[in-house]
């Protein structure tokens, strides 16, 4: 009875299942982005944004249903719920953005947005790297913490392309075209979230490889 029992619930590799299915749609948000940021097929490029944002956002609820219906789970469950909500933000930072982008009908962005684009790739790159080595962290707990060391340099470099994009802003437009100055500081205050909650991310798996080593 009993083991007929547990057949009915959800097996604890299910949930890195979850994560690696939830950090490809991020992945792809992320590429995605640096597409829309090159200021080709634009409407495409949002598109698809918004939908891999919804299949996220349907991932993360199985997760959390999973959590509470898990006698035993591969790790605490407030650490699953974090881990998932901060990729889950990483994603709705990018459906964020493309809103801002179509309510001022943006065509055009600046070469720094594009690298910036370019580090969120990396950045997603690096977490959909990190999450299938969570299921056995032990044996990966160097690269781990590895990656968690690269998001943080990753996420300094965006830091530093949106201190100097802020800069160029208000040099090319910050007297003449305030509004241009506003939207476009805007952005790149966007996309600097989005690479901070890549480091959330980073934080929370180095979390858990303290935690579970």
């Amino acid at each position: 009875m009993l083991g007929w029992f547990r057949k009915l619930l959800p097996r604890e590799d299910r949930f890195f299942d979850l994560f690696e299915r939830h950090s490809r749609t991020v992945v792809g948000g992320a590429e995605a982005l640096e597409q829309l940021l090159q200021g080709k097929d634009i409407e495409r490029w949002c598109q698809k944004i918004i939908d891999l944002e919804d299949e996220a956002d349907h991932i993360t609820a199985e997760v959390l249903l999973a959590v509470r219906r898990s006698f035993i789970t591969p790790f605490d469950r407030g650490d699953i719920k974090d881990l998932i909500q901060s990729m889950d933000d990483a994603i709705d930072m990018m459906h964020k953005t493309v809103k801002t982008v179509k309510l001022f009908e943006k065509k055009e962005f600046d070469p720094l947005m594009q690298e910036m684009g370019g580090v969120i790739v990396a950045a997603s790159r690096l977490v959909a790297e990190a999450i299938p080595l969570l299921s056995k962290v032990g044996t990966h707990t160097v690269r781990l913490n590895a990656i968690a060391e690269e998001v943080m340099r990753v996420e300094s470099r965006a830091d530093d392309l949106h201190e100097q994009g802020l800069k160029d802003l208000f040099q090319r437009h910050g007297r003449s075209d305030p509004m241009a100055y506003l939207i476009g500081s805007e952005i790149y205050g966007q996309l600097e979230k989005v690479v901070d909650r890549f480091e959330d991310v980073a934080n929370e798996i180095s979390g858990i490889v303290i935690e579970n080593v």
